[in-house]
């Protein structure tokens, strides 16, 4: 049996953290991770405390807004926006750091990233919008876009 590389192991994890997602369009997980050591997690959904999609059903859906569109008229905070926002609660610098998301960002995320100053970002997923890649290529930014990792969980016993 041939070992995980580091970038499934971690893109694995941020798969599993976008199972806790509260949108009905799309499930989106992402962790920070600098020396093989996760910083923090985020997934997309609402603002902590507050009803979301699950219970009230999806503004996007109701308008017929198609997807990568009008990101403002939604209830969830990205799960981009989400690992900035725990870092900040909990004092975590992410400079240099690596962002491991089950999709590429949207505009609005990856000039988030950007500020935090984020050195790599590594993904499996495709979302509509593509405005991210000018923007990381002029910051500097590595983007890898890899293969789906497997979805099994090899156990021995």
């Amino acid at each position: 049996m041939e070992r995980l590389s580091l970038d499934n192991y971690f893109l694995k994890i941020a798969s599993v953290v976008a199972e806790r997602s509260t949108c009905h369009r799309h499930h989106m997980g992402a962790i920070a991770v600098r020396d093989k050591h996760i910083l923090t997690t985020g997934y997309n959904g609402a603002a902590a405390g507050l009803k979301d999609c699950l219970a009230l059903g999806c503004l996007r859906d109701e308008q017929g807004i198609p997807s990568g569109e009008r990101q403002e008229i939604c209830r969830a905070i990205h799960a981009e926006q989400n690992v900035i926002i725990q870092a900040a609660l909990h004092g975590i610098n992410l400079e240099g750091c690596t962002i491991y998301c089950t999709h590429t960002p949207c505009v609005l995320c990856a000039k988030m990233l950007t500020n935090a100053q984020i050195k790599r970002f590594v993904t499996f997923g495709n979302y509509r919008d593509e405005a991210f890649k000018e923007l990381f290529r002029e910051a500097g930014i590595e983007v890898e876009i890899q293969e789906r990792p497997s979805p099994q969980i090899t156990f021995l016993d």
